[in-house]
């Protein structure tokens, strides 16, 4: 990597800092080229807009998002233990790295591609759909139907649920309502598996 593939991504990575420590609203150009010991119009150079500068910060999380998917699902060729494995995952992603979570999927401000101003920036509308169709594909194995409006909405509903789960466990509202259980909600998930799929039958 060169020299300015080096700063732009040592920028990036003191953004996934800051979002992770502070929240996305303390992300911004000027403070990352302060914590990043660079002028402050360094950052321009590479993030003409805030939204490019937030989209290649959250791009970073569907990356590792994506990663942590892949290893989870690789032990299994069945639908249902692939897509029981994404769905933890996607929870326990969401609760260990909560301001990259929250922000990645705030496509209202998020890069719109060419909008931006950025034409190489990275369109986050489109990096989010390949985890989705992924979703889709397993939903319909799962449920022995060609992928189509019926596995997208129940793909759609699944995922709903699931990022629900999520943001009412960290916000202690799901272990409030179940009585402050300590084992994480991994239970939940499987009941959101089991609501949309149907339970596993032996």
């Amino acid at each position: 990597m060169d020299a300015e593939g080096a700063l732009r991504e040592r920028l990036v990575d003191v953004g996934v800092e800051l979002v992770l420590s502070e929240g996305t609203a303390s992300v911004g150009l000027r403070e990352i080229a302060r914590r990043a010991g660079v002028s402050h119009g360094a950052p321009r150079r590479y993030f003409p807009t805030h939204r490019a500068l937030l989209s290649a910060i959250a791009r970073r999380g569907f990356e590792e998002l994506g990663a942590r998917s892949a290893a989870a699902t690789a032990e299994s060729d069945a639908p249902r233990e692939k897509l029981g494995a994404l769905a933890q995952v996607y929870v326990a992603y969401a609760l260990e790295r909560r301001g990259m979570f929250e922000l990645m999927f705030r496509h209202d401000l998020l890069d719109r591609g060419h909008e931006s101003g950025d034409p190489d920036g990275p369109r986050l509308r489109e990096a989010t759909l390949p985890m989705f169709e992924h979703v889709v594909e397993l939903v319909a194995l799962c449920r022995a139907e060609a992928v189509g409006p019926s596995a997208v909405v129940t793909a759609s509903a699944l995922w709903a649920n699931l990022h629900g789960v999520a943001q009412l466990w960290s916000w202690g509202s799901l272990p409030l309502a179940l009585g402050g259980p300590d084992d994480g909600p991994g239970r939940l998930v499987e009941a959101a598996l089991d609501a949309h799929l149907g339970p596993v039958t032996s």
